[in-house]
Formats: C-alpha cells, structure tokens, sequence
C-alpha cells in the first residue's frame, strides 16, 4: 500500500510525510479543501453572509485563497478582490494580470490600487533610498507596513466585513519563530488565524493557516488555477525572513509535522498568556486616522522619513 491512496486504494500522487497521507488527485483536493473549512469554521472566520475582501497578489497563496472563498461564500456572500501594484516593473505588473485575468474568469469583482496614488513614490523609489543605502531600513520592512495600510483602508471603503489573506503556515511558523527570537511578545500575540483590533481595522483572516506552502502548490496545479510562478521579489533579497524560510525548510524536512507543532504551541501559549498580558491599546493615527497603537502610525513615519 505505500504508493496507494489511503482512501480509494488507487496510484497515489502525493505524500505527505507528517501524517503520514498518501492520496490520489481526487482525495487530496477533498482533504485540502476539507482543511480550509475546518479552519474557517473552528476559528469563525466568516460568519453569516459577511462581504469578504481578499487580498490577491496574482501569486499561488492568495489564488488558491480567493478561489476556495468563491466556490465556498460565493453564493451568499459578496466577495471582492482588492490589487495592490507597487510599482516594480516586471514584476507585480505580471502577477497582476493574471490576477486580473483569473478574477474576470471567476466572476469577482476587483479593484486595483497602486502605490504612486496612495504615497506619490513606487516601490522602485524605496528601494533607491534603503536597499543600495541601507540607511533607513530594509525594503521588504517599508513594503509590508505600507501595503497594510492600503489593505485596510480601501477594504474599509469597500465595505468590507472580513480581509482575507494567503498567509499559510510556513508563513505563521516564520513569524513566531521570528518573534520569539525578536523577544517581541506584542507581535507574537498578534499571530494566529484571525486579528481583530480597533473598529477601523477590517478584520482579517487567513484560510489557509492550516496549508503547507507546497501543498497549495500542489493544489493550484491539480485544479488548473492560474498563478504567478515567479517566487521572489526582486527586492526580497534584504528580508530577515529569507533565513527564518530556510531555517522552517530544513527543519520540517527533518521532522515532518514540526509547522504543525509550532502554531499549536503559539495556540496553547496564546490562550495562557492574553489573560495575563496588557496589550497596547489600538488607536487612530493622529495624521492619517489609521488604526495604530502610538500617536503616529508606522505607515506615516516611514513615509516622512523617506521624504527627508
């Protein structure tokens, strides 16, 4: 039986060491997308007939996260897609149009955001003033807080009751990991598979907590979901992150399961620890209104210092 599938007996496709699984094409899509609506279900998600925005890059992740929303919500639930375009050539541009392409297919409405509107520079522009000076600060630390910002803001406009995002668990695993060698406990807090603050902050929620990143891979192939292959930034070569990927990669392959293991404990720990913790209270930014948890937003400061 070790290349039968552990459900109909047939040729199996993929293996799944943790488990261990072996399944055929068919019994693995049901046992992923059986995942997913455990995940949504168990952690609430989504409740009632919410309007849900995600966050799609074009890439794998947040295909995969916008595509199993739709087939799941899509009846009852409005569903939206929200684009965000930096400004790097031959890079977002690319993974946007198939965005685009995937989105007029599936029948989601979308809307398109670009950083040269939002802050009046691109992500080139960044780049020019941290990673060839490395003054201020890596690229990949500008681009994320200020995508943040524009997620939340034009989810708000869009009416939003929920944001999705890909986020997977290679990803979680990361940021804990990161976080706890950072010893900075109010971002590990902030882990897990849904995050809720100020009223002006759009909820958000990650699917596909539970999915291993080749998994989603795995399953983008099998359904024939169209995404952006190309798996770096051109300017991720800065990010802290890179190490923390590798270090969760060569783990996991050691012991299978250790992804798992790793947000079950931040989800023992997190439940032990908030009845204990005060954590910062949210508030709005005092120049854009944004939701913060200082008099100033980290969006706002960043900004400035890139125009000095």
């Amino acid at each position: 039986m070790a290349n039968k599938c552990v459900e109909c007996g047939k040729k199996a496709i993929i293996s799944l060491t943790y488990g261990p699984h072996r399944f055929c094409n068919e019994h693995f899509l049901h046992f992923f997308e059986k995942r997913v609506r455990k995940t949504i279900r168990e952690n609430k998600l989504v409740e009632g007939r919410e309007k849900i925005v995600v966050a799609y890059s074009g890439g794998k992740d947040s295909a995969v996260t916008l595509f199993l929303l739709n087939k799941i919500f899509g009846k009852n639930n409005p569903i939206e897609a929200l684009l965000i375009d930096e400004g790097i050539p031959k890079y977002r541009n690319k993974a946007l149009a198939i965005a685009e392409r995937n989105c007029k297919k599936w029948g989601i409405p979308f809307k398109r955001f670009y950083f040269k509107n939002e802050f009046d520079f691109t992500m080139v522009d960044v780049m020019r003033k941290t990673g060839a000076k490395k003054i201020i600060g890596s690229t990949c630390a500008y681009c994320g807080v200020l995508r943040r910002q524009i997620m939340n803001r034009q989810a708000r406009e869009m009416k939003a009751s929920k944001l999705a995002t890909g986020h997977n668990l290679d990803d979680e695993t990361q940021s804990v990991l990161m976080n706890v060698m950072d010893a900075d406990l109010e971002r590990f807090l902030r882990n897990g598979p849904k995050s809720e603050g100020a009223k002006e902050m759009i909820p958000r929620i990650k699917p596909l907590y539970h999915c291993p990143e080749k998994e989603i891979i795995a399953f983008a192939k099998i359904t024939g979901i169209k995404y952006f292959e190309q798996k770096c930034c051109p300017f991720k070569w800065q990010a802290k992150r890179n190490d923390f990927r590798a270090m969760v990669e060569d783990f996991e392959a050691k012991y299978p399961g250790m992804m798992f293991s790793t947000v079950k404990f931040l989800k023992e720990v997190k439940e032990g620890m908030e009845k204990k913790t005060s954590r910062k209270k949210i508030v709005v930014c005092s120049k854009c209104g944004e939701p913060c948890s200082g008099k100033v937003c980290k969006a706002c400061k960043m900004t400035e210092r890139l125009k000095k």
